[in-house]
């Protein structure tokens, strides 16, 4: 087993959950795995107890909350008493505290309003600490898909998290990462405590990959394939210190883990983010 890299952590969105694809990333020194109380059609916890609760002690864990069973599928809730049981829920489910439990896409739910809105949030925030400071989880965070509308919501009265997770990569506009930076400076959350997901955004063999180049990204790519290159990148956009990304093969794991000796040229980061922002007002005159 190699020593554990927490840059790398392996999002279990789309996994089917397979043992082997645990072991596989404990091999390889990725000993952190984020998964949701929805994932797997709201069995994600119980099949991760039942396949691998002797494996579940050595990983760092990380979870979601905000989803719930219903009739039609899902439905979103920030109702406090619900995530409260739904943290102790994961809990009992998993055989284990997470040690880190998300708030999952707030903006979902904030739609009612700048005041109700921020109400909102606070009190879903404030159900989330309760539930860390109540020994149910190790730290809370907030997940966000969309973290635009959170930009404003955000004052002294909303309890601070510990860790923010928001897509990453390529792929993501720049609105959405405007709004990822501006949160986290709200809150006071340096890049370390920042988690990237959706590198790829939705895959790694989407054709995208096939048409463009990211190694333009690297100050020595030449090395590094397509993939791993934008994988790289995904770090820088937005800054993060760690990132999520889902696989069911072993295999792909050690390509990214050898992505990370990849070495960002800061200065084409910076042009191309002033490229999207440009490209945005163009598109709004």
């Amino acid at each position: 087993m190699r020593d554990a890299d927490p840059r790398i952590v392996l999002g279990l969105h789309r996994s089917r959950h397979e043992r082997r694809l645990l072991t596989g990333a404990l091999d390889l020194g990725v000993t952190t795995i984020d998964t949701s109380t929805n994932y797997l059609g709201f069995r994600s916890h119980q099949v991760l107890a039942r396949t691998a609760g002797d494996l579940l002690p050595k990983f760092r864990l990380s979870t979601k909350v905000g989803y719930f069973p219903a009739p039609d599928g899902a439905e979103h809730s920030l109702a406090p008493g619900r995530l409260y049981e739904a943290v102790e829920k994961a809990a009992r489910d998993l055989g284990r505290e997470p040690d880190v439990v998300f708030l999952h896409n707030p903006e979902h739910s904030l739609h009612e309003g700048a005041a109700h809105s921020r109400d909102a949030l606070a009190q879903a925030c404030a159900a989330l600490e309760e539930a860390t400071s109540s020994g149910l989880c190790g730290a809370w965070g907030i997940a966000s898909w969309n973290p635009s509308p959170l930009t404003s919501l955000i004052d002294a009265t909303t309890p601070r998290p510990s860790a923010f997770m928001v897509r990453a990569g390529l792929l993501v506009g720049i609105r959405t990462l405007d709004a990822a930076d501006a949160v986290a400076t709200s809150w006071g959350l340096n890049s370390s405590m920042v988690w990237g997901m959706s590198p790829f955004g939705g895959g790694a063999n989407a054709p995208v990959w096939d048409r463009v180049d990211p190694r333009v990204f690297l100050r020595a790519g030449a090395g590094l394939s397509p993939v791993q290159a934008a994988f790289r990148a995904a770090y820088e956009l937005p800054k993060v210190g760690t990132v999520a990304v889902g696989t069911d093969n072993p295999a792909h794991l050690q390509d990214l883990i050898e992505a990370l000796a990849g070495q960002v040229d800061e200065r084409t980061i910076d042009e191309y983010r002033n490229v999207l922002r440009a490209r945005l007002r163009a598109q709004s005159a």
